[in-house]
């Protein structure tokens, strides 16, 4: 059964958790028992018998395999049995013969289980830091797999620089293990992680790193467990963050190893964990316990809010009003003094839609108690309909005006004294505002007021591995040269954001220019380890007006809004930045006679490419 549906959850999101077994042939006795028995959603057990090498068997023996395919069905094989590769193997040992048994067992075992049909096999982790045979031979085995799911087993560990003596040579960073595989199988879609959780985590940036990785399963020692006062297993406050990180990540649990805790009775105590059991099977699991606290940590989870509710269907898939009513009424306060309010304000609002702008205008001229005179320019003839509904739906006439028109070509019968607009992208200037409200600023009055008056973009270094895996599957260049509108969630940001371009209106300036470029060092943590950068984030925050502020990026963004995501920026080739080693990264922003686009590189710690040359692959047509 799943950990459970809560409130808040899709049914789809429920987590599931799994156990380690060891080998057994009787594998209907093996799932009833871990399944019924013990309430766990799937087994990760061994395919084939260990004490099996290749080389003693004699000439057309047959294979020791674990079972028969048909002693389950085969929607058990895919949706209960996760295989596990014999741990034996050494693809890089020195001994030959062990070298040559290991890598036939391994080809063998994964064929057997691509023909059980089962939904991922473990394979053991590398057994030093040299693995490139290893990594040789599960590329080529991932050439030919259809769908099922290699997860290469890593354990978490990583010492801390301060504790190493200057001289040693033992440091030890599994993420450069995972870093070193991953790329000699070239970023495989179907290469994926089963981490390792040992009873010491590295540090809150280090573990960081991984959330932006291809983790498919956490696999939790029952070492790793701590026990309570009552007797029962629990775990440290650090290994519940990082297991409730797990749970909102999708990423599927596994507890593995013997009990390691002496229970004091026979059926679990309810009141130890708060967490609602449904009865004791006569054969008690001996590993339910930690199943019962993994389900426990899994309940207490707040619910998600209604928002990140909406979010779900946009996580990791390439694709306000109020704030500006405060910007208006603010504007609006400062523009007309309270001894002539009874004068008549003229505001232009251009791009306006469907009219949410327009509403926000004139309540906050009810508000205020300012009179207003609105013309709403817009060029979609189909929001242009929508528009003029709204206007006698609400009993606007004598108050809008609306214009059907490209807003660069209207010649306005006066000038403004605000002017609104809402032009903004994901990465502030990406949707031709700058253009646009170049074109507009000849309606303003010398002394008039621009809504927005500025906006800036933002960039952010990312280890993103399941968006560079979605760019990557299309084999294109142009792919990789496009930026994606994303709401991002499997990722690791790996340093604060640097602010990029920044345009002002109105801008009366002589040499006004749209064209920008921006050079960017970022210092990763160094706490952090290496980290895998495949890509960027892009942001924006807008100073509406004044202290009135809106936009996307994270350290300062507008609460409970999602009317815009953030864009990313795709790196061809990922890059390795290692501790202390600084990230130099080059943006560009190109405008030409019929189109504005971006160029992005970067020069440190290794020079990649310049991404859309001259606009080759992505551009915003003026």
């Amino acid at each position: 059964m799943p950990l459970g549906e809560k409130a808040g959850f899709e049914k789809s999101q429920s987590r599931y958790c799994g156990v380690e077994t060891e080998f057994n042939d009787d594998f209907p006795q093996l799932l009833n028992f871990n399944l019924s028995t013990g309430s766990f959603d799937f087994v990760v057990a061994p395919l084939m018998n260990p004490t099996y090498r290749p080389s003693l068997l004699e000439k057309d023996g047959v294979l020791p395999f674990a079972a028969s395919d048909l002693v389950l069905s085969p929607s058990q094989w895919s949706s209960h049995v996760v295989g596990k590769i014999s741990s034996w193997i050494d693809l890089d040992s020195e001994d030959e013969a062990l070298r040559m048994d290991s890598e036939t067992t391994l080809k063998q075992e994964i064929a057997w289980a691509n023909h059980l049909s089962v939904q991922a096999c473990i394979l053991p982790p590398p057994k030093g830091a040299s693995c490139a045979n290893y990594a040789r031979c599960v590329n080529q085995i991932l050439q030919g797999l259809n769908n099922m799911q290699l997860w290469l087993r890593i354990p978490l560990v990583k010492t801390d620089d301060d504790a190493m003596d200057a001289s040693s040579t033992s440091f030890i960073d599994s993420w450069e293990l995972w870093n070193s595989f991953r790329l000699l199988c070239e970023h495989h879609g179907q290469l994926s992680i089963a981490l390792d959780i040992l009873s010491s985590l590295p540090s809150v940036n280090s573990l960081g790193r991984w959330f932006g990785e291809t983790v498919a399963a956490a696999i939790i020692n029952t070492d790793s467990f701590l026990t309570n006062g009552r007797g029962y297993p629990c775990l440290s406050k650090r290994h519940q963050k990082l297991i409730t990180g797990f749970f909102n990540h999708s990423i599927q649990i596994v507890i593995s190893g013997k009990p390691a805790h002496s229970i004091p009775r026979p059926s679990s105590d309810l009141a130890a964990n708060n967490f609602d059991n449904n009865g004791e099977s006569p054969q008690r699991h001996s590993l339910r316990p930690y199943l019962d606290y993994v389900g426990f940590l899994f309940q207490r989870m707040d619910p998600l809010p209604e928002q990140e509710r909406f979010e779900l269907g946009y996580r990791d898939f390439l694709q306000s009003p109020l704030q500006y009513q405060r910007a208006i009424s603010k504007a609006l306060l400062d523009r007309v003094p309270d001894d002539k309010a009874s004068a008549t304000t003229v505001l232009m609002v251009v791009g306006a839609g469907r009219g949410p702008l327009v509403r926000a205008s004139l309540q906050a001229a009810e508000e205020t108690g300012r009179k207003l005179k609105i013309y709403a320019v817009e060029k979609n003839p189909n929001a242009v309909v929508t528009l003029h509904s709204l206007v006698k739906l609400e009993g606007w006439e004598d108050i809008v005006t609306i214009i059907s028109c490209d807003m660069r070509f209207w010649d306005a019968p006066e000038e403004a004294d605000i002017l609104v607009s809402e032009l903004l992208g994901s990465f502030g200037d990406n949707e031709l505002s700058p253009e646009c409200l170049d074109g507009a600023q000849r309606f303003l009055k010398q002394d008039g007021i621009s809504i927005p008056s500025s906006y800036t973009s933002f960039i952010q270094p990312l280890t993103a591995a399941k968006l560079y895996n979605d760019v990557k599957s299309h084999k294109d260049l142009v792919h990789f040269e496009t930026a994606y509108v994303v709401k991002m969630h499997n990722i690791a940001r790996l340093t604060p954001s640097q602010p990029v371009f920044t345009f002002t209106h109105p801008d009366y300036s002589n040499k006004k220019s749209n064209q920008r470029y921006k050079r960017l060092q970022f210092e990763i943590p160094s706490d952090t380890g290496s980290a895998m950068v495949h890509g960027f984030a892009g942001y924006f925050d807008a100073e509406l007006y004044k202290d009135v502020h809106l936009g996307i990026e994270p350290s300062m963004a507008t609460p409970n809004m999602f009317s815009w995501f953030a864009i990313f920026f795709p790196l061809r080739t990922p890059v390795c930045v290692k501790p202390g080693s600084p990230l130099e990264v080059h943006f560009w922003r190109c405008c030409g006679s019929s189109k504005v686009w971006y160029e992005w590189c970067v020069a440190s710690p290794n020079s990649s490419a310049i991404h859309n040359s001259n606009g080759r692959s992505y551009w915003v047509g003026l």
